[in-house]
């Protein structure tokens, strides 16, 4: 007999090899009806798999996040038989459950199309009917891997043949149909139901290397019920409209092209937007008590090698040589150089803590298709600090960047929607008492700060905790924006160390900290979230006086002029053209406010302003219009 312990504490006993379906038609028959698979002791099982033995255990339905996560992954076993019975010769290769979806890797001569996915999906819907039972398998290995060889299966054998003798050799079988696979699974292919839709194609190499056969990949997405995959749609069809790369060219803002890949070339409009935000952020910083440096870009690989990152980064860093044999590396990241500024000369307590600052210009090597617009580049600034400290400083530090950092992304348009604190990995430095305190200090401070941190599991650096900040968007989508992290470790390597007030020497602790991550990155974030249409105070144009007729052209210069000697960003156009086509063509470059000017308003002194996204406009003196626009156009931090 084994002994179960339910969620209310509870404890029965089941004959040994009793399924979960077994124990919960024991308990009732409807709980069996709508449970999808089981949890024992946290290990998420097949409701229809003989329990190990006891333990916790748990019912898992449809609406628990486990059974979303295996929905899509049956999902994607669905579409792959869907695929081979439509499409006899293709090879299937791996198909995961990925965030918000899944994928597979198909292996077949001719090209899949778009215009294919109605008909595999009508066929995935057939499977579906079908109601097909999922049974695991274990196979010994020699079989299966003869079993998919003499199927035409070649990748699904090189990958059982390189699983270790000792595992076993999982299949799971839907009607016909088998693949390899750890599992878990649903009771059917019934339970996968019909909330699904095939996204689009990619290409793919083998294992993910570009020495190998080019995969075709179809993605698609999977959800509990047909609401939640309108929802989602919805969300795809309004983050299409938001795309930061489309928004970027109709703005003028940036481009990017094959010559430089990862490497973002800024328009003037876009360096506008680039430098109000800097210049919003340094003005925090200086409030905030930061001092600003600046390192250089390139430096040489032993100055790696000592601060470690040789050893880890190297695969990722831009290196080059000279003729004088020196081997040098464009920097990954800022914080060995602010080491050596803090090594220069001696440091006393008096002096921590210090907050040291830098828009550090960074490069890091990405697979080119890993790329995506300014979301994931090779050369980025960062808005990077690090602050020095004593140990019985870092919950205040830690307390202050919390409230700076929520301030920023408030300010910015985006709210805090949570703090997750990363715990000690199973692999790491230390001992369980320093990640106790490590910990509890940075518990500490989120709590002094009014938040509760949640816990992300094992996701701390092998030496130390940290805390990273989630931003949600206007489409609800979350980004992980801002950071702070514990080192005891650089400072140790680089060889940092102050007098203490006892006349020790005695090393900082550096907290490794930044708010927007890179100002690449945060931008297109920015862009999306406010789809192109930004508060009139980071607009890089933010207003345009613009003509009804030629005879107005003069006024509209003295009116331009007005609002620039206000500090106003202001662009004219008075080309021949009919003003409801000027309007229309500066909506689109999301112009947040057009003053319209022709005789009457040049008689009046008046202009007519329009509002972005309104048909509505407002006469008002000059005067006035500048004191209206100006008041909108002063950042939040100088209100």
């Amino acid at each position: 007999m084994i002994d179960l312990i339910f969620p209310d504490g509870s404890v029965r006993q089941y004959p040994q090899g009793s399924s979960g379906r077994d124990v919960a038609t024991a308990i009732s028959p409807s709980l069996a009806k709508r449970t999808l698979l089981v949890r024992l002791d946290g290990q998420l099982l097949d409701f229809d798999r003989p329990l190990p033995g006891g333990g916790k255990v748990e019912f898992v339905d449809r609406n628990d996040p486990d059974a979303l996560d295996t929905i899509r992954h049956d999902t994607a076993h669905v579409l792959a038989e869907a695929v081979q019975e439509l499409f006899p010769g293709t090879q299937v290769t791996i198909g995961p459950n990925v965030e918000d979806g899944f994928y597979y890797d198909f292996a077949r001569d001719e090209p899949f199309s778009t215009d294919d996915f109605a008909a595999i999906e009508k066929r995935m819907a057939e499977i579906v009917d079908r109601d097909e039972k999922i049974v695991r398998e274990v196979w010994d290995r020699d079989k299966a891997i003869a079993h998919f060889k003499a199927i035409g299966e070649q990748y699904k054998a090189e990958i059982i043949e390189g699983i270790p003798a000792d595992q076993d050799v999982t299949l799971y079988r839907q009607g016909s149909w088998a693949d390899l696979c750890r599992g878990p699974h649903l009771p059917s292919t019934k339970h996968v139901g019909k909330a699904f839709k095939l996204t689009k194609l990619a290409g793919a190499y083998w294992r993910g290397d570009q020495a190998n056969a080019q995969l075709q990949r179809i993605y698609g997405t999977a959800w509990a019920s047909q609401e939640d995959l309108d929802a989602y749609l919805t969300r795809l069809e309004e983050a299409e409209k938001r795309d930061h790369r489309k928004l970027g060219r109709a703005m003028d803002l940036f481009h990017m092209q094959e010559e430089g890949r990862g490497m973002v070339f800024w328009h003037p409009k876009g360096w506008v937007l680039w430098r109000v935000l800097e210049a919003y952020m340094r003005r925090r910083l200086d409030t905030a008590g930061y001092i600003e440096v600046k390192t250089p870009q390139v430096l040489e690989r032993t100055f790696w090698e000592n601060s470690g990152h040789w050893e880890k980064y190297r695969p990722n860093m831009f290196v080059c040589e000279t003729v004088e044999g020196e081997v040098l590396s464009l920097k990954p990241m800022n914080c060995p150089g602010h080491v050596q500024i803090w090594n220069v000369g001696q440091r006393s307590y008096k002096e921590l803590p210090m907050r040291m600052a830098e828009f550090g210009a960074c490069h890091r090597y990405e697979p080119s298709g890993a790329l995506h617009g300014l979301m994931r580049v090779r050369a980025f600034t960062q808005d990077d600090a690090h602050i020095f400290c004593r140990e019985d400083q870092i919950v205040d530090e830690t307390e202050k960047f919390i409230r700076l950092t929520q301030m920023i992304h408030s300010d910015l348009g985006m709210e805090t929607k949570y703090i997750a604190l990363a715990t000690r990995p199973e692999n790491r430095a230390g001992s369980d008492e320093f990640w106790d305190r490590a910990e509890g200090m940075l518990a500490e401070a989120a709590r002094l700060a009014g938040v509760t941190p949640v816990i992300a599991e094992g996701d701390g650096a092998f030496y130390a905790p940290k805390l990273d900040f989630i931003v949600q968007d206007a489409i609800g989508r979350e980004w992980t924006c801002g950071t702070l992290q514990l080192d005891y470790v650089l400072p140790e390597r680089l060889g940092a160390e102050y007098i203490a007030e006892d006349g020790s020497k005695q090393r900082p602790v550096m907290l490794h900290r930044a708010i927007l991550g890179s100002f690449e990155r945060f931008i297109g974030i920015m862009i999306e979230n406010y789809a192109g249409r930004f508060p009139m105070w980071l607009s890089p144009v933010q207003a345009v006086v613009t003509t009804i007729v030629s005879e107005a052209d003069g006024y509209a210069e003295q009116v331009a002029a007005k609002f620039r000697a206000a500090g106003l960003r202001v662009e004219t156009d008075l080309r021949n053209e009919k003003v409801g086509y000027k309007v229309r063509e500066h909506s689109v470059a999301k112009v947040p406010a057009i003053a319209v000017v022709g005789r009457m308003e040049a008689e009046g002194g008046t202009v007519a302003i329009r509002r972005l996204g309104s048909q509505d406009q407002t006469v008002v003196t000059v005067e006035e219009a500048i004191r209206l626009l100006t008041d909108e156009a002063t950042p939040p931090d100088l209100r």
